[in-house]
């Protein structure tokens, strides 16, 4: 697909972007009925026409004339079908002027509260096929706030910011909508997303402060108003605007007048002067109002952050993303650091532009990422990572061969050395079982793993260095971060993902080779140790002495380690070998065993091992790739 749609339909005015696939930044807004921001209304004529946006709100010989139809949707089933007129009537408007192609491959994203559950979303997606939309997916308007921002690079941290908690506030004209997002992922909170709180409520209050204000024509506007509703939601917005363009500025307006004057053709023409002021601005946040229970708009605002807090089940937010016309009230930030002390508060630079800019954002994001998964899927089905991870897994088997003898030999052999020495261990023929199994239990256990590491780690590194050159390109082409892709993220963990199992590092013909070089040992230290007996002053050690040397004499050396590997030798001759012995013998026997694990490897084990290895790893480094494309993907569904 080349070009992406992103249509927010609002409760009081909707927008639509237009995002190509290819050269362009920033989706631009499509003007539908005149205005980049349309106000959410429709009216059938007496002749059968449509008619949407402000001309609907007061247009003369009408049918039927509906507003405000959104904020009904899961309370008035009656309200699908104004949606479904309003989206045909917006749907021609594009096909009218050319933004849209009948039968042209596009697809068209559309927002809902977060607070809608799948159920709620699936209805809404419906209705809009109904109307003979495009494809057509539901976004929550939360996330595509967010996903604006972070397109536009407006957060300044990328990619970075799906690893962290993130709550969304979206501040509409009916409702006030939260999305508490970890990781990149919507989680849904114990309590509804969705609170019945919305700026129209301060436009309401503007209105009536400054028909309050009218003098002479206060009635004749009342009476308007009292007769007319698409007059009065006509001043509503007209009061919006005003609202939002003082906020914008408030140091501005301190010293300078705020006001509008609209018109009303009702009857006679009436004028009525909107005016905004510090002390309307005060009211617009605290007068008690019946709509909301006798409560200001500050209470339930900050009682409903409290609520969204407690609901909360995992991290709380680091971050506060507010979007929506009433964001940039400077009030509504302080309410917000209040309630979440230690999170950083953002507020969007276009609130009103900036869920339909992030739909569209969403469209070519599932795009990118279609195609970014078939690529990425491509390189991990071919030989490429194996290809890579065989070229140094020599360098890696040596290293770990480096890192586990030694503490293989201290921490397996030399406890087993004094099972035997006290006599626990009856033969030396038994310790090669009992080695196998002592070994193969270390390799096992995390003391093995965390040995491991350094070496992964540093294994690692040119191994990633490579790989990237087929990732990066990847990741580029696809407008994604190229340290999405990059195993270096994990190297300054301690717990890096990708593991080798200490205990398949061997074969079982290398374990043996190590017991015997450990057997053979001990029998050395036997036969050293009992040739310099006789020197003892301990005439038992005399005579082992005497025995040793003629067993030795008449059977022969070979023959005499045969003997005493069978031998149930007597704990008071055992004794004789000291510990610190056997050390010795260990540490020079050390670099010997380590030789003949290369030998073993450059000879008879290399294709094994080389052929375990290299799947075992590379089958580790596609999971991780995988896995690491999940976390740059923002779920869309």
């Amino acid at each position: 697909m080349d070009r992406f749609f992103g249509f927010d339909l609002g409760d009081a005015e909707s927008a639509i972007a237009r995002l190509y696939k290819e050269d362009q930044v920033t989706p631009e807004m499509i003007t539908v009925a005149g205005e980049k921001s349309f106000i959410t209304a429709y009216a059938q004529l007496n002749s059968g026409e449509l008619m949407i946006g402000e001309k609907a709100c007061y247009a003369d010989n009408v049918t039927k004339r509906r507003l405000r139809f959104k904020s009904r949707f899961l309370t008035d089933g009656s309200s699908a079908a104004d949606i479904k007129s309003f989206a045909a009537g917006v749907l021609g408007e594009l096909y009218g002027s050319g933004d849209l192609i009948r039968n042209e491959e596009t697809s068209i994203y559309i927002g809902c509260p977060a607070g809608w559950d799948r159920n709620a979303r699936e209805h809404y997606r419906e209705i809009f096929e109904s109307a003979g939309y495009p494809p057509v997916k539901i976004i929550s308007e939360s996330r595509a706030a967010m996903v604006s921002a972070c397109q536009s690079k407006h957060l300044q941290i990328g990619v970075d910011i799906l690893s962290k908690p993130v709550l969304v506030v979206d501040i509409g004209s009916s409702t006030t909508d939260f999305a508490y997002i970890m990781g990149g992922k919507e989680v849904e909170m114990r309590t509804a997303g969705e609170v019945m709180l919305g700026g129209g409520l301060m436009d309401e209050i503007l209105l009536d402060e400054s028909v309050a204000a009218s003098g002479l024509f206060k009635k004749k506007i009342q009476s308007v108003f009292d007769e007319s509703e698409p007059w009065r939601t006509y001043a509503e917005f007209a009061a919006r605007r005003l609202k939002e363009k003082y906020f914008s500025d408030e140091e501005y307006w301190s010293r300078n007048k705020c006001v509008e004057s609209i018109v009303l053709h009702y009857n006679l023409p009436v004028k009525l002067t909107l005016k905004m002021d510090k002390d309307i601005a005060d009211k617009l946040v605290n007068k008690k109002i019946s709509k909301l229970d006798g409560h200001s708009f500050r209470q339930v605002f900050i009682e409903s952050l409290k609520d969204v807090k407690n609901s909360i089940t995992g991290k709380q937010p680091e971050l506060i993303f507010l979007t929506g016309g009433v964001s940039k009230l400077p009030a509504i930030r302080k309410w917000c650091t209040e309630v979440f002390k230690d999170s950083v508060v953002i507020t969007a630079t276009d609130p009103e532009f900036s869920v339909a800019r992030g739909l569209a954002y969403c469209g070519r994001i599932d795009e990118d990422l279609k195609e970014f998964k078939e690529e990425l899927d491509q390189l991990v089905r071919s030989n490429t990572i194996e290809d890579i991870v065989s070229k140094h897994i020599t360098t890696l088997y040596k290293d770990a061969v480096d890192s586990l003898v030694d503490p293989i030999i201290t921490k397996v052999a030399l406890p087993i050395f004094e099972r035997w020495r006290s006599g626990e261990i009856s033969r030396l023929s038994d310790t090669d079982v009992i080695l196998q199994a002592e070994i193969g239990k270390f390799l096992s256990e995390d003391e093995a793993r965390e040995l491991l590491a350094g070496p992964i780690t540093s294994w690692l590194r040119p191994v990633i260095e490579e790989l990237e050159e087929y990732t990066v390109p990847i990741c580029i082409k696809h407008r994604i971060p190229y340290t999405a892709l990059s195993l270096k993220s994990y190297l300054s963990v301690s717990d890096i993902d990708i593991k080798v199992n200490a205990k398949e590092l061997f074969a079982i013909n290398e374990m043996t080779l190590l017991i015997d070089s450990i057997v053979t040992a001990l029998l050395a230290i036997l036969l050293s140790t009992f040739s310099f007996v006789p020197f003892l002053a301990d005439p038992s050690g005399i005579m082992v002495g005497i025995i040793t040397s003629v067993v030795i004499l008449f059977l022969g050396k070979d023959k005499m380690q045969e003997k005493m590997l069978t031998a149930d030798i007597p704990k008071a001759v055992r004794r004789l070998v000291p510990k610190s012995a056997f050390s010795s013998r260990m540490d020079n026997i050390s670099a010997d065993v380590k030789d003949a694990f290369y030998e073993s490897l450059e000879q008879e084990k290399n294709d094994e091992i080389r052929k375990r290895m290299v799947e075992e790893i590379s089958t580790q480094i596609q999971h991780t790739l995988v896995k690491m494309a999940e976390v740059v993907e923002i779920p869309l569904g």
